[in-house]
């Protein structure tokens, strides 16, 4: 019987909650799962580089219990992520469900293959609304120094 191989990707910037939840979840899916972590340069497709550098990154999601093994994921094709890694199942969250990327993706994968898995997506986190309270927090801290004068 051949093991099946998962594959998640993601920026993984200020690692949360979220992060780890997708990764408990995805691992309850398959026998061996590889996280893929977008490189500094591909990580930028959401408008903002990451604020913690790749290397961190990598090394934070190896440290994860539910992840087998980490990579650099160089492109934001999951065709590309395939080849290199031999994925059997594709994890995403649920937000991608119903998206002109999420149908493509089942399309493509459906055609050697490949099972796109989505899992529950962690509402009330993500990196975006953790970058948006730490940019309110700088500038209230600001105000309040500028009050202060």
């Amino acid at each position: 019987m051949s093991r099946i191989i998962g594959y998640a990707s993601g920026v993984f910037d200020l690692f949360h909650v979220g992060h780890v939840n997708l990764l408990r979840q995805a691992r309850a899916h398959c026998d061996h799962l590889v996280a893929g972590v977008l490189l500094d340069e591909v990580a930028t497709h959401k408008g903002l580089p990451p604020v913690v550098p790749f290397q961190e990154r990598l090394e934070i999601v190896r440290a994860v219990r539910y992840v087998d093994e980490a990579v650099a994921d160089t492109t934001l094709d999951k065709r590309d992520a395939w080849q290199r890694v031999g994925f059997h199942r594709l994890f995403k969250g649920d937000d991608w469900r119903g998206t002109e990327l999420g149908a493509r993706w089942e399309r493509e994968f459906a055609a050697v293959g490949v099972e796109v898995v989505y899992l529950p997506y962690t509402a009330d986190v993500s990196t975006t609304a953790l970058r948006q309270e730490l940019q309110r927090l700088v500038s209230d801290a600001g105000d309040r120094a500028r009050s202060a004068r």
